[in-house]
């Protein structure tokens, strides 16, 4: 079994954590870490529970500063994750099963109730929300959200080698290059609204099993104690997802819904801030993204991502975009746009003069 989490460099203490639990609990798997920075920083070398770490520039992307410039650091981290399946595929002949687990994760057993599903099953996959939810604010919380965002969490995807799985990793890769976006107005969020076509394109088998993909929002029904190990609704917990650490929301959310401060999931959650410091969270989680500077050195605005994203031309003539500036993507849609009212003015011109 492969398993992989794609991070930039700030993420590399949660990665660690990540990994290390891979190795205590499930040693015969194998872990690679995919970076989307421009160099391997020198801290992923220092990790021995990672066992490979692939630059994402080199899992095989078509003009990839292209793609990458398009991107956020939190949609980046996102759009590689289909190309990453496809890179594994390629790679690793011999491996049948593939896995990925988002660098905010905690792997607390052995994943036996996935390996039995990836035996028979091409994709695997894991609900937000596996019960519905009784109170409104639990409803507002975790259904509309699940409603707007994907109601698969894409902290988790798992598939078997397979033509099946082939052609969903490359399906979910040419989507991700293309639609990879926080943008909700417009029906996406980054990779996770994708995976809700899944089911009606691929042979998916969604596991419920309640130790899985355990994470703030859904504690609302996932009753976790410990008792001869950590237990969540009487099955062993095999991972917790920390999403929103950084952000203060993962503490949030679990006051609001485990009130009780001497529960169990404080204990988890304490246990992991201080794995985080041992592996230097406050150094290593102010690291700058290497992708989020122009050649000059000018930090890049996110409206000059949109606008090279947007503006359908742009990506044919501009040979790099990162050896522009701000000035000039702000500049070019102003002078696009003053063009395109002439010309759209002229055409109702001359079909006055003609209609005349």
């Amino acid at each position: 079994m492969i398993i992989t989490t794609s991070i930039c460099a700030n993420y590399l203490p949660k990665a660690m954590v990540l990994a290390k639990s891979v190795k205590r609990t499930n040693p015969d798997a194998h872990f690679i870490v995919c970076l989307l920075e421009r160099e391997i920083h020198p801290a992923a070398l220092t990790c021995d529970a990672f066992d490979e770490v692939v630059l994402a520039k080199d899992l095989g992307f078509e003009q990839f500063d292209k793609f990458i410039f398009k991107h956020s650091i939190v949609e980046a981290a996102t759009a590689v994750k289909g190309q990453l399946f496809v890179y594994m595929l390629n790679r690793y002949v011999e491996e049948n099963q593939f896995v990925y687990l988002d660098p905010d994760i905690e792997v607390y057993d052995e994943l036996v109730e996935l390996k039995a599903a990836l035996d028979e099953h091409a994709i695997v996959l894991t609900p937000h929300l596996c019960h519905p939810e009784d109170i409104m604010d639990a409803v507002m919380d975790n259904e509309l959200s699940a409603l707007q965002h994907g109601v698969f969490n894409l902290g988790f995807l798992a598939i078997s080698r397979s033509e099946e799985a082939e052609r969903f990793a490359a399906w979910w890769a040419s989507r991700l290059s293309m639609f990879c976006y926080d943008d909700i107005p417009r029906g996406i969020f980054t990779d996770q609204k994708w995976i809700d076509l899944a089911p009606c394109y691929f042979d998916v088998y969604i596991l419920k099993h309640p130790g899985y993909n355990v994470a703030p929002w859904n504690l609302s029904k996932r009753k976790l104690v410990y008792s001869n190990g950590y237990q969540v609704n009487g099955q062993k917990l095999r991972f917790f997802h920390y999403s929103g650490f950084d952000s203060g929301a993962n503490e949030g959310m679990i006051r609001k819904y485990v009130p009780d401060l001497s529960n169990c999931v404080y204990n988890l959650r304490d246990n992991y801030v201080r794995q985080l410091e041992e592996a230097d969270q406050s150094k290593l989680g102010r690291v700058e993204w290497s992708y989020d500077f122009f050649h000059s050195g000018e930090p890049i605005k996110r409206n000059s991502r949109i606008i090279f994203r947007d503006v359908p031309e742009l990506p044919y003539r501009v040979e790099n975009p990162f050896a522009e500036s701000n000035d000039f993507f702000e500049k070019y849609v102003s002078v696009e746009m003053v063009a395109r009212n002439v010309i759209q003015q002229g055409k109702k011109l001359l079909k006055r003069i003609i209609n005349r």
